[in-house]
């Protein structure tokens, strides 16, 4: 391991102060799920990262409240149009060393104030330097103070695969955000980094974290996989292109997650939109992904590449409303796969119908009690041979599929009120993937 010099920190600054400048700067990066590892407690060792001692509360702006979110610094070389720690951005700029994070994440842990630390970073001087001194407080963290909690760890384009490497062995998972769905744009908005430079990491975390399945009898390399962020809105980039970009980060990458993140209005106007999108379409973005992943869905399926999402309805009862020859479905002898694209049937609903049909036939009123949303399911089904929908005119259809907030209203004319309401439902389904 090199020497680590450590970064001089700005003059006049306290230590509270570089923790506010930091944290607050780390917030625009979501992707920070904690789920998904198995890093068990240790017998004199700090931290346990076993599921019950994770929290999985999150802000409205996409905080884990489990984790202490920090940058090691917002001090950047590049100058992304969109980021708001960019070179030209006029804001207050702090660097942490090695030991001050290692410090504050063991201190907030001993006052149970987090069960693990996601540790991200603005490239200062360079992405080797910056990745290595990275690298050097997660080693830190595990040998040095015994931290056996559960750490996230952002990954640098364009740094030496060596740091790569060395920082998998230690964290539960690492993430590396694509940033924007297309070349075009990211030549547009960050002129500096490269479609290579960013996908380059990518495979490497994979062939890691692969590699590492296969070998028995050894520690695990990145136990929570790793995942990817990408922001919507501050291009033309479509919803069909976002989704197909997705599907083949999971297919290609072993992603285990992709993040949407709706574009802030933080960066250079002149290149980016005054508003920022409504952050509905950031959950239909959610919903659909869970189709991908779950529901035996393909991007081409669900929409054109050119297309948006329609932010009134979910996109399952989207496809199901422009599929209408594949409905209704009879829940008795219907295939699970089938079951599983009835708008309102979700995946736990499917698999306990499946189950209870094998005993004896099934009853309308008997699918609610296994968590059919019957609100939406009854149009798409028949239950025993009969029908309880409103038809299949799809005007009328639509209507009784639209979400609270849009039903008989103009869904450009919805209020704060009513965006409050459709994001509470989104924002469920999207977390729990039960659509």
């Amino acid at each position: 391991m090199k020497n680590i010099t450590i970064p001089t920190p700005l003059q006049g600054q306290t230590l509270e102060d570089k923790v506010r400048i930091l944290t607050e700067g780390a917030k625009y990066d979501v992707s920070c799920s904690s789920s998904g590892s198995a890093r068990q407690g240790k017998k004199g060792a700090l931290g346990d990262c076993s599921p019950a001692g994770i929290c999985h509360s999150f802000t409205p702006d996409g905080r884990c409240v489990s984790l202490l979110k920090i940058l090691m610094s917002n001090e950047c070389i590049y100058n992304c149009k969109y980021c708001a720690s960019r070179r030209e951005e006029d804001v207050e700029r702090a660097t942490l060393s090695v030991e001050e994070l290692c410090e504050i994440t063991v201190g907030f842990y001993r006052r149970n104030y987090i069960e693990g630390l996601f540790l991200s970073s603005a490239v200062f001087r360079s992405p080797d330097r910056t990745m290595e001194l990275l690298t050097e407080t997660v080693i830190r963290l595990r040998t040095q103070y015994n931290f056996h909690g559960y750490i996230h760890l952002k990954a640098i384009p364009g740094c030496d695969p060596q740091w790569l490497d060395l920082a998998a062995q230690y964290a539960d998972r690492m993430s590396e955000n694509i940033e924007l769905p297309s070349s075009a744009g990211l030549k547009m908005l960050a002129p500096q980094k490269t479609k290579e430079s960013i996908l380059t990491p990518m495979k490497r975390l994979a062939a890691l974290s692969a590699r590492s399945k296969e070998t028995r009898g050894r520690a695990k390399i990145l136990p929570a996989g790793h995942t990817t962020q990408m922001i919507v809105g501050a291009t033309a980039d479509a919803d069909g292109t976002i989704l197909r970009l997705s599907e083949g980060l999971y297919r290609n990458y072993a992603m285990r997650r992709v993040y949407y993140s709706a574009y802030v209005p933080v960066g250079n106007p002149s290149l980016l939109p005054v508003k920022p999108p409504d952050l509905i379409r950031e959950n239909r973005l959610y919903q659909a992904d869970w189709l991908l992943r779950f529901y035996g869905f393909q991007a081409e399926e669900l929409l054109n590449p050119a297309e948006n999402f329609d932010p009134s309805i979910d996109p399952k009862s989207q496809w199901a409303l422009t599929h209408p020859e594949r409905f209704p479905v009879e829940v008795n002898t219907a295939p699970y796969e089938m079951l599983l694209r009835v708008p309102g049937i979700g995946i736990k609903s499917a698999w306990r119908i499946a189950r209870a049909r094998e005993v004896s036939t099934l009853r309308y009123e008997d699918l609610k009690r296994m968590g059919v949303v019957l609100r939406r399911a009854a149009h798409f089904i028949t239950c025993d041979g009969k029908y309880h929908g409103c038809g299949e005119n799809r005007a009328v259809l639509k209507s009784y599929l639209l979400a609270p907030a849009f039903a008989n209203k103009d869904p450009n004319q919805i209020s704060l009120t009513d965006a409050a309401l459709l994001l509470q439902e989104t924002k469920r389904s999207a977390l729990t993937g039960q659509l």
